[in-house]
């Protein structure tokens, strides 16, 4: 977690460049950058953008890291799916204790401006736009974890204790990094009338956005983090939470966002070295069930990505119903204990995730969605409802639910093949995208709080094993949607817990800063239970 010991020689970027060892006489190795070395600033981004996927940081080196792929431990705790088997699929307690950091972005980024300013003769370029991105990112990954955080002082090698920054002050810094962000990358996209790189690709970036691309999800970006603030809008005035909102929305020549599927942030698969989580290779798909408060939602509204995600029950179509019947589809509670949910699963009870859809193929059916079209949609219709601006939030509600469709490739009387836990084919229905849109359920209830609990449970549904985190994020920050808590397979406790614990690296080597912002915090106890200034 601190930044105190940035090492400016021997970077290592996987893949390129190698670690060597020199004894005696022997001639220094040369495939070893050494601190006067011009790395290639398309290099570092492409270690940033690779640990962005991986949870912030890089996983495999970070004690407690989880990583935010999609059909992961997140997916669980997300209660998209239960592990029925703890040693192919894992638990489904919330076990959060000491968290990781997303501090290992900081350091590229401080290599990164340097080389860009001095490789491109400027600093209102594209790499100096994404480093005041990735800081906010970093910011605000650990943050929405802990509470406060070192932040002003994160980096600074002349900082051996940095200071803790207030978790207001935080987001204030990453709204600031987030607007510069949006304006060099303006400057870079168009310096003058003679240049116009919106449609260039930025070289080292995985995603394959161009400028212009990632200009929207900057802003798309700093669109999330102004509703993750929702709680502390009417009470925190010198933020400007509101008008910043309204400011992009009513502004999208100086603050373009994502105008569609085509320009989310999302992680390309393939099938030699980065393979869909779930593939052809995997043998275990019999352990991953459905989740209870997923399929709730689905099914109730008829909602036809019932049908994209999940098979049937085995018991429900041994009992007589067809594969057209959502009754069919039934998902298993988090609360429940893992024996209990392993003995209903062995009876039939449960739905699985869709083998024909997920474990067919290496590079899986889409992308991994990390910043998305649907949930900019959902967030600008939360704001308006919330008289943030005006607009029509029925108008981005439709096309937050109708974005999430499409993504799917689902479409009106399209035939759709059913197939059981193994991939054999049960039966077809026929999608019907216009009945679901009708439903009681999901029509539109108005600007009030009935309107913005269908926001949040379309913005779930959505979420559906993609965007990290943000699932549980708005459901600890609004309550939508129920989730399943209190019983014996949430944790000890019974209770799902709000924070994780503070890095233990934090705690041996910046104790007393540490100390000051657990007592400033929570009374002196690191407790996961507690709230952050975030969502009281």
């Amino acid at each position: 977690m601190k930044l105190n010991r940035i090492k400016h020689a021997g970077i290592v970027l996987l893949g390129f460049l190698m670690a060597a060892c020199q004894k005696g006489d022997l001639l220094s190795n040369p495939n070893v950058a050494n601190e006067n070395s011009s790395i290639p600033v398309s290099l570092l981004l492409n270690h940033l953008t690779w640990s962005m996927y991986r949870g912030g940081g890089v996983v495999e080196k970070s004690t407690n890291a989880v990583g935010e792929e999609p059909f992961g431990q997140v997916g669980r705790w997300n209660q998209y799916t239960v592990s029925t088997n703890a040693y192919y699929r894992g638990t489904n307690a919330y076990a959060f204790s000491n968290t990781a950091t997303a501090y290992d972005l900081v350091r590229y980024v401080n290599q990164m401006e340097a080389k860009a300013e001095v490789q491109l003769g400027t600093v209102n370029n594209a790499y100096t736009a994404l480093g005041r991105f990735f800081r906010a990112y970093s910011f605000v990954w650990l943050t929405q974890r802990v509470g406060d955080i070192p932040a002003s002082e994160a980096g600074d090698p002349t900082k051996l204790t940095p200071k803790f920054d207030t978790q207001k002050e935080v987001y204030r810094r990453s709204l600031q990094l987030l607007d510069e962000a949006n304006t060099i990358m303006a400057l870079a996209i168009k310096p003058n009338a003679a240049t116009d790189n919106s449609s260039t690709l930025v070289g080292g970036d995985i995603y394959g956005l161009t400028y212009l691309q990632w200009q929207k999800v900057i802003n798309s970006y700093k669109l999330r983090v102004l509703i993750s603030l929702s709680k502390r809008a009417d009470d925190n005035a010198d933020l400007n939470i509101k008008q910043q909102f309204a400011d992009i929305l009513n502004n999208p020549v100086k603050y373009p966002v994502l105008t569609g599927n085509a320009d989310n942030l999302s992680f390309k698969y393939n099938a030699t070295v980065n393979k869909f989580i779930y593939n052809p290779d995997e043998t275990y798909n019999l352990f991953e069930n459905m989740g209870k408060t997923y399929l709730d939602l689905t099914t109730a509204n008829q909602d036809p990505r019932t049908f994209i995600a999940s098979t049937p029950a085995p018991a429900e179509l041994s009992g007589g119903k067809p594969v057209s019947d959502f009754t069919a589809y039934v998902g298993g509670s988090t609360a429940l204990s893992q024996s209990t949910l392993s003995a209903n699963d062995a009876q039939g009870k449960y739905s699985y995730v869709n083998y024909k859809r997920y474990f067919a193929t290496f590079t899986g059916p889409d992308p991994a969605i990390l910043i998305g079209y649907p949930e900019l949609c959902f967030n600008l219709a939360e704001g308006i409802n919330r008289g943030w601006a005006s607009g029509s939030a029925a108008t981005w509600y439709q096309n937050g639910i109708k974005a999430s469709l499409s993504g799917y490739g689902l479409t009106e009387g399209q035939s759709y093949d059913i197939g059981d836990v193994k991939g054999q084919t049960k039966g077809t229905v026929t999608i019907k995208i216009g009945a679901f849109l009708n439903h009681p359920n999901v029509v539109y209830k108005g600007d009030n709080a009935d309107g913005l609990k269908q926001i949040l449970q379309q913005k779930y549904v959505a979420f559906f094993e993609n965007s990290g985190w943000e699932a549980f994020y708005n459901w600890r920050r609004t309550g939508v949607p129920d989730f399943a808590n209190n019983g014996p397979g949430i944790n000890p406790a019974g209770i799902i817990p709000i924070r994780w614990q503070y890095p233990v690296e934090e705690q041996n080597s910046n104790g007393a800063n540490y100390k000051a912002a657990i007592a400033a915090q929570y009374g002196g106890n690191d407790d996961v239970n507690q709230k952050m200034w975030l969502i009281k």
